[in-house]
């Protein structure tokens, strides 16, 4: 991914706000999932104009736009990452709800392998496990 969030929303006509630059970046600075209450917080802290509602707002028209991914892990929380980012899988912890992000060659030949043996060509996926820390 070379372009930012901000960039990419530019090049969709999306009109950009001084707010909406803001709640871009942090997102483009995000190396977690965080919620719309978690990006008010950070957004909020650098501009105090920011509201909750506007929050909402912008993440809804960045996802509609194609700019974020909702990803929802079962916890009753929309959580967001940027769409451009490098394809990886999710690792759940529904203790704490950390989640956790990896790639992993085996799993990803395993998946081209079932789609060929099914007849399909494999042209995405997305992977969300879900586990308890082993106890040590």
């Amino acid at each position: 991914m070379t372009d930012t969030i901000i960039s990419r929303c530019e090049a969709k006509g999306l009109r950009m706000t001084d707010q909406r630059r803001v709640i871009a970046a942090v997102l483009q600075e995000s190396h977690d999932h965080p919620d719309v209450e978690e990006l008010y917080a950070r957004a909020s802290a650098r501009d105090a104009g920011i509201s909750l509602a506007t929050v909402y707002r912008t993440v809804k028209l960045f996802e509609e736009a194609g700019i974020l991914d909702k990803l929802e892990f079962g916890d009753g929380r929309a959580r967001y990452e940027d769409a451009e980012r490098e394809h990886h899988d999710h690792l759940i912890d529904i203790n704490s709800g950390q989640v956790i992000e990896f790639v992993d060659p085996d799993i990803e030949e395993l998946q081209e392998r079932i789609a060929a043996k099914l007849g399909y060509k494999l042209k995405g996926h997305k992977l969300e496990l879900y586990g308890v820390p082993l106890k040590k």
